[in-house]
This record gives structure tokens, C-alpha cells and sequence, in this order.
């Protein structure tokens, strides 16, 4: 059987909002051919059982460890066969029409690598991942310090969320999110799987580098959206969290920018990660820890909020 899009759901622990997630897609309504693989990192509540008996039809991975983000959508991409690849978290819902228009750009594009859509957060607000410059020491410095957000529109201060650029519009980026990234296969098997030394964070900055550098183009296109709860984590993070964080910082610098720079801009790079890590971790433990509720309203009436913000796109769920 021919696939048209192969779409990668990693799990730990969010049975309920993966149930979500798959039934979104279930609901799609579209000409392409899809199938679902699904990773589960080891987890601790009953999301293995209640997906296998619930949705027979996913291929179904369980780990008996949590092997990362990274780890676990390459098992994935061995695996499927489809002329597309899409990661999708477990933690989203996606649009009916989200397939049809994605994998529709793609075959009108074949220019491009890889293309993403319009993420909006559960209060009606942009995801700002969705669309990215490169972390540069530069983009990286005015993002972690606040000059973006006191700066919005001057694109000197967004080179990273780039802000000054409107949501409602498509337009070539640097970076996507691995929240909802679609793949062409071709690039996949150019330039390789994700980086398995980042855990849980800097993959996606890091694929999408290597994707470009590959000479493939990257895109963001906003005729449909997709909701990314956020998994309703508690607002205290695990210190794995806040250290995976800065460490994928880190990582990424020195494998692509370290050699174009000095020790004394590399050297400021790095103790700009420490201070911040530091804060954060300052932050977390003066944080209290309770947890972060999932919007009371139906998917749908998420739906209609977003409707609201975008004057020229029905959203239907």
C-alpha cells in the first residue's frame, strides 16, 4: 500500500491528551493516505493499553525506557513509508483539513524540505515556536534577555521568534517546531535523522540547520492551524526539564556556530547559558508547584476563539 504521510506521535505519560491527539486525526477529512506510528517513552500510566484497544490501527512502539524526543521519533522514521514524514505531539489537535492542505503545499512545492502550519496555544495566542530565525549568539542574546519583547517589531531584536514578521501570512523561515513539522522523505534520507544528542529540546533548530544547509527550503504556512495544549505541565518544572533545556543551548552552538566565532564569543555564549540556567532554576524552586489546567472549553469552542483572531481563516476541528 502507497502512503502518503507518515505521522510519528511520541508519548510519556499524557494518555489522555494522545487519545485526543489521535482522534483529531482520525477526523481528518482528506484525499491523502496516511499511517500512525506511535512511540511510547516508557510510560507510567495506562497509555499502552488504553491506545492498543482503543486504536488498533497505530503501529505501536513501547520502550522500556524513555529514550528522549530525538531517540524515539527516529524509530519511528526507520519504520514508516510514507512519501512524507510528520511529527506530530501528543499534545495537539489537529484541524480536518490540516492533512489535506500540508501535504498539498508539499507536492505544489518541491522546492521545499519541510513546511509547518499556524500552532495556536488553547487561549487563542500564537505558539511563537511555530515560526523561527536561527538561535545566532546575537538572536539568542536580545531572545533571552528581553530586547524581543521590548522591541517587537524591529526585526535587529526578533531575529529568533521573529516577531515583526505577521502569523498571518506564509513566508520561508529558518526554523520550524517539532510540535508539528512535515518532512519530505527525499530530505529525510538526504540529511539524516534527528540528532539524538539533544533529549528533549534543540532537535527540531538543529534538523531544520541541517535541512537548509542541505539546500532544501522551509516554510511556514498559516491557511491551517493546529491547537498545541502544552500538555497542562505543571508550572514548576523537573530540574531534567530546565537542564535539557540549556544544554540543548549548548549543543547547538557548538555544532554550528562555535567555529565561526572566537573563544571570547564563545566563552560569553556560554556563560550567558549558565546565567540563565541559574535564573531559571532560581525561578522554578521560588515557583509553587501546582498544576496548570487544560482549557474548560470544548476543542471547538478553542476553535472559534481562534477563528476570531485570524480574519481570513475558517477554522473547523
Amino acid at each position: 500500500m502507497n502512503v502518503d504521510v507518515s505521522i510519528i506521535i511520541v508519548n510519556y505519560n499524557t494518555c489522555r491528551l494522545t487519545m485526543d491527539c489521535l482522534r483529531s486525526v482520525y477526523e481528518s477529512d482528506t484525499n491523502y493516505s496516511y499511517e500512525i506510528v506511535l512511540i511510547d517513552n516508557n510510560s507510567r500510566d495506562e497509555s499502552v493499553e488504553m491506545i492498543s484497544t482503543e486504536y488498533p490501527g497505530v503501529i505501536l512502539i513501547a520502550n522500556e525506557e524513555n529514550t528522549g524526543f530525538a531517540r524515539a521519533n527516529n524509530q519511528g522514521i526507520e519504520i514508516v513509508s510514507g512519501r512524507y514524514v510528520l511529527l506530530l505531539n501528543s499534545d495537539t489537535v489537529v484541524r480536518k483539513d490540516t492533512l489535506e492542505t500540508m501535504v498539498a503545499l508539499m507536492d505544489g512545492r518541491p522546492d521545499l524540505g519541510a513546511s509547518g502550519c499556524k500552532i495556536i496555544l488553547p487561549d487563542g495566542s500564537l505558539d511563537k515556536a511555530c515560526k523561527r530565525g536561527f538561535p545566532t549568539p546575537a538572536a539568542s542574546f536580545y531572545y533571552a534577555f528581553g530586547f524581543s519583547r521590548l522591541f517587537p517589531d524591529r526585526p535587529r531584536f526578533n531575529g529568533y521568534q521573529l516577531g515583526y514578521l505577521d502569523p498571518d501570512l506564509d513566508y520561508p523561515v529558518d526554523c520550524l517546531v517539532g510540535a508539528f513539522m512535515l518532512l519530505r522523505r527525499e530530505t529525510i534520507e538526504q540529511v539524516g535523522g534527528l540528532d539524538e544528542n539533544f533529549f528533549m529540546y534543540g532537535e527540531d533548530l538543529d534538523w531544520c540547520f541541517r535541512i537548509k544547509e542541505a539546500g532544501w527550503g522551509i516554510y511556514y504556512y498559516p491557511q491551517t492551524t493546529i491547537i498545541h495544549l502544552k500538555g497542562g505541565s505543571a508550572r514548576r518544572r523537573p530540574f531534567k526539564i530546565v537542564y535539557e533545556f540549556h544544554r540543548a543551548m549548548i549543543l547547538f552552538h557548538r555544532k554550528h556556530y562555535s567555529k565561526q566565532y572566537n573563544s571570547m564569543i564563545n566563552g560569553a555564549v556560554y556563560a550567558g547559558v549558565g546565567v540563565k540556567f541559574a535564573i531559571s532554576l532560581l525561578r522554578n524552586a521560588l515557583t509553587f508547584p501546582r498544576q496548570v489546567p487544560l482549557p474548560s472549553q470544548s476543542l471547538s469552542t478553542i476553535g472559534q476563539a481562534d477563528s476570531r483572531n485570524e480574519s481570513n481563516t475558517e477554522v473547523r476541528l
